[in-house]
């Protein structure tokens, strides 16, 4: 069984999301400590908690999700796995880090790339990879259907959506493959964004002016 811990990072208010099992061990999904006292929060969490790193996750490689990927890599050994089609975001990230003024240390090259519909295997638990373009062109989601919760990156936010007016960024597609790739979900799942406060699955079908079920 997964425990779920959120730390809130960096300029951007960004998610980070670790997910701990019973062995101690732990996936990192979207590292996004930026300032030094956000790397050590992260580093300190896991060390005098006696936590192991097994898995880097990103589910998309904007630069407010990946400016700890550098510092995991360091720590831990551990190089990102993300979808195929990110890998151009996360080439340009350094020069999108410098047109917005936050400088950062380039994330490693990938480990490996995620596929649509592959299982990643963390032990006894099991997370499906589910792709969601529109707000990125790989957009991921990362979906445990055994305790019902999705960590959902810039997809869809609590009475929102991510924007889609960013370099490989499409609306139409964003609001479809939250129609048919989210919202196809039970209605009880719980989805915990890259940014704001986790919703369900049901609440956005009700209550989300951008998609409604």
């Amino acid at each position: 069984m997964l425990t779920i811990h959120s730390f809130l990072f960096n300029p951007f208010q960004e998610n980070t999301y670790l997910l701990l099992n019973e062995k101690k061990e732990c996936i990192i999904i979207d590292p996004g400590c930026y300032f030094e006292n956000e790397r050590n929060e992260l580093v300190g969490f896991i060390t005098t908690r006696g936590l192991q790193p097994r898995l880097l996750l990103n589910t998309h490689a904007h630069l407010d999700h990946i400016f700890g990927n550098y510092l995991v890599s360091q720590e831990w050994g551990l190089r990102p796995r993300l979808h195929r089609l990110e890998l151009p975001v996360l080439e340009r990230s350094p020069e999108a880090g410098n047109l917005y003024g936050t400088p950062f240390a380039p994330s490693p090259e990938p480990e490996a790339f995620l596929e649509e519909g592959k299982a990643i295997l963390f032990g006894e638990d099991e997370l499906e990879v589910i792709l969601a373009p529109g707000h990125s062109p790989g957009s991921l989601c990362f979906y445990c259907p055994a305790q019902q919760f999705l960590i959902g990156g810039d997809v869809l936010f609590r009475e929102s959506v991510g924007r889609a007016d960013l370099p490989g960024g499409d609306y139409d597609t964003l609001v479809r493959s939250i129609e048919t790739r989210l919202y196809v979900l039970d209605d009880a799942v719980t989805v915990y964004p890259g940014h704001g406060p986790a919703t369900t699955i049901g609440h956005e079908k009700r209550h989300n002016p951008f998609v409604r079920g």
